[in-house]
């Protein structure tokens, strides 16, 4: 068992699961449907990041092992390998928040194994700090 932490608390997922605390959440809490997001928006999603990838190993080549496992990681969901872990309910609230997290945890996981490490170790490739680098619109705010 891994133990992964955010501002909730602590919660356990076993050691070979490939999503994270954000996806476990949004399994409990958005129990509105038992049908999951269509693998056709997923793989959509990981295109997206998996050019998100490229662009950001050729402008940080001194990073470049991290973004080959991420290349990776998203070669193997579009090959089909890892259907079952992309689990999110298709009807949920946060205009896709919990599905975008379900991709980016997966990817994130699935890049470290190609590291040789476990699930959960975030300090070395981060579901929104890595995988989901560039890809979030952040209004900052401006004065008049």
């Amino acid at each position: 068992m891994r133990t992964e932490h955010d501002m909730l608390g602590t919660r356990s997922l076993s050691d070979d699961t490939l999503y994270g605390l954000q996806t476990l959440r949004a399994k409990e809490n958005f129990i509105t449907s038992y049908h999951t997001t269509n693998l056709s928006l997923i793989y959509a999603m990981v295109q997206v990041k998996k050019a998100a990838a490229l662009s950001y190993r050729e402008l940080h080549p001194e990073e470049s092992q991290k973004w080959d496992a991420i290349l990776c990681a998203c070669d193997r969901i579009l090959a089909g390998d890892v259907d079952d872990a992309f689990c999110t309910s298709a009807l949920q609230g946060g205009a896709g928040t919990s599905t975008n997290m379900n991709v980016n945890e997966v990817i994130a996981n699935l890049a470290l194994t190609v590291l040789g490490q476990a699930p959960g170790n975030y300090d070395t490739i981060h579901p929104l700090d890595d995988v989901n680098r560039g890809q979030s619109f952040r209004k900052f705010r401006t004065t008049p």
